[in-house]
């Protein structure tokens, strides 16, 4: 699998996005024919440059229909009619309808009456259509990107001086990860943001990969205190086939009845947790507690932390990436004296368990022992697996 990070050390913008892809190898000629295809009547260049000893690539896009405002369904109805891939208008449009939600929310109308200013202006809509362009052109499965360097101070927009992040940025990257380092500017752009947010996988560090090209896009801006550059890094996935990243969240409580940890543990398996485990610990103070640690997606981390934090006593939590080796497996299923059960059976060395719900109704249906199901159970796909 063909995976691309972005490591957003100096922010994150369309532009950078597009001049660091094209600087690991995405077609800088396709990509101008597929922008030109959208008829705004703009042109295209990049050109190499350097930022702080950096040799980066930036995007440019000159000209184009000007137009004071943009609605989200005009928008739409051009990345539909263009002559794109199917994968880039699939994304493309995913971005869009990320912003139009964030910026209706921000503004407190309708998704149909918002006004795309800065972000429905031309060199915007090339923005975000260029960059997905440029994954496609990579063959990118699967992205991920670092904590988000915003900057700090204050920008100057359409609705007058606000402050970094502006508001739809910061709407965007609610409950992702984010920090202030550098020139007092702003670094991480709406659309930038909202790329890196609706096109990621998850934030981080990188995953384990076998890094093939490395890129960097230039901003427009030359810092004095960093590269204004954003580089991303482009590679195999290295992961063992029957390995996948996941999400860590821990939590030690000692002031949570086991009603509510008990309940807390019901309620996360419903949203999603691969896993749920409660550990007795001795804390500070000598006081006895639990360690509740949970297994997630990424794309269902700040879900299942959100829940942690509403469902217990605890103020904090820790989260960290952890990469999961799984056994590869199928499901058979054995006919019992008591009913059918589903076997879990390893694609490796053959072992084989019962699944535990299909044994435990049965169990309650017949009224007979669980251990009694689950030794029929084996003992059958024994016998049917000779």
């Amino acid at each position: 699998m063909k995976i691309c990070y972005l490591d957003a050390f100096s922010g994150i913008s369309g532009d950078m996005t597009i001049g660091a892809l094209l600087d690991a190898g995405a077609d800088c000629d396709g990509l101008i024919r597929a922008l030109e295809s959208l008829g705004l009547g703009a042109s295209f260049s990049a050109e190499k440059t350097k930022r702080k000893g950096i040799t980066a690539t930036k995007f440019h896009i000159t000209g184009g229909e000007a137009k004071s405002h943009r609605h989200l369904s005009h928008i739409l109805k051009m990345i539909d009619a263009a002559p794109l891939p199917d994968a880039v208008k699939e994304t493309s449009t995913a971005v869009f309808q990320r912003i139009g939600e964030v910026e209706a929310a921000v503004h407190g109308i309708p998704i149909e009456k918002v006004h795309f200013h800065e972000v429905g202006a031309v060199d915007s809509i090339c923005d975000v259509v260029g960059a997905c362009w440029s994954f496609h052109s990579l063959g990118i499965q699967e992205i991920y990107c670092s904590p988000i360097n915003v900057g700090s101070g204050t920008v100057e927009t359409d609705h007058g001086t606000l402050p970094v992040p502006a508001p739809a940025t910061a709407a965007l990257l609610i409950g992702k990860p984010i920090y202030s380092r550098g020139p007092q500017t702003e670094l991480a752009t709406p659309t930038g943001a909202a790329i890196a947010v609706t096109l990621s996988r998850g934030f981080g560090p990188p995953p384990p990969m076998k890094i093939q090209s490395i890129g960097y896009g230039s901003g427009t801006k030359d810092f004095k205190e960093q590269a204004n550059v954003l580089r991303v890094l482009v590679g195999e996935d290295s992961r063992a086939p029957e390995a996948v990243t996941i999400s860590v969240l821990e939590a030690n409580v000692d002031d949570a009845t086991p009603e509510v940890l008990g309940y807390a543990m019901d309620r996360l398996f419903e949203a999603g947790a691969l896993d749920v485990t409660l550990q007795p610990l001795l804390m500070k103070k000598s006081r006895p507690g639990v360690l509740l640690r949970a297994l997630a997606r990424p794309e269902d981390q700040e879900r299942i932390a959100a829940l942690i934090l509403r469902e217990t006593t605890t103020l904090g939590l820790r989260i960290y990436a952890a990469e999961r080796r799984i056994q590869p497996r199928r499901f058979e299923e054995v006919e019992t004296r008591f009913g059918k059960v589903r076997m879990k059976v390893s694609e490796g060395d053959g072992a084989a368990s019962p699944e535990y719900d299909d044994c435990r109704k049965l169990a309650l249906e017949t009224n007979t022992p669980l251990k009694t199901i689950l030794a029929e159970a084996t003992y059958a796909y024994l016998k049917q697996s000779r």
